[in-house]
C-alpha cells in the first residue's frame, strides 16, 4: 500500500513516536510509528483532498482540505475529534494550517494569498 502512496505533507508528533502523512490524491491521513509501521489510516469524504497538516505542541493533529474544512483528528490518527472551520467561516481553498501557542490561534493559508486567523480557547 505505501509503495503507491505519494507523500504530499508530513508532520511529527511532539514526542517523536508518530509520523503523520497526507497523500493529497489518496484522500487520506496515515499515521506511522517511528520505525515506519502503519498504525492507522483516516479518510473522511468531507475533507476531500487534504492539503495541509500540522501537529500542535500538545499533540493535536490538524488537517485542512480543498473542500474548505479544517479538522482536528485524534492523536492515534483514526477518528475526527472536531470540525474547526468550514466555508461558513470564510475558508476558500485552504492549503496550509498551523497552530500558534503564542496567540492561541489557528492560522490557515489559502489560495489567492489569503490568510485566516481563528482564535481558539
Amino acid at each position: 500500500m505505501l509503495l503507491c502512496f505519494a507523500v504530499y505533507k508530513c508532520a511529527v508528533s511532539p514526542t517523536g513516536d508518530r509520523l503523520y502523512i497526507i497523500g493529497r490524491y489518496q484522500h487520506m491521513l496515515l499515521t506511522l510509528a517511528r520505525d515506519g509501521t502503519l498504525l492507522a489510516t483516516y479518510t473522511d469524504p468531507a475533507l476531500g483532498y487534504p492539503t495541509g497538516l500540522h501537529v500542535t505542541p500538545a499533540g493535536q493533529v490538524l488537517v485542512c482540505g480543498v473542500s474548505d474544512i479544517v479538522l482536528q483528528v485524534g492523536w492515534e490518527g483514526q477518528s475526527k475529534l472536531a470540525t474547526l472551520a468550514t466555508q461558513e467561516d470564510g475558508l476558500r481553498s485552504p492549503r496550509s494550517v498551523c497552530y500558534s501557542s503564542t496567540t492561541s490561534s489557528i492560522i490557515v493559508g489559502q489560495d489567492w494569498n489569503e490568510i485566516l486567523v481563528f482564535r481558539v480557547e
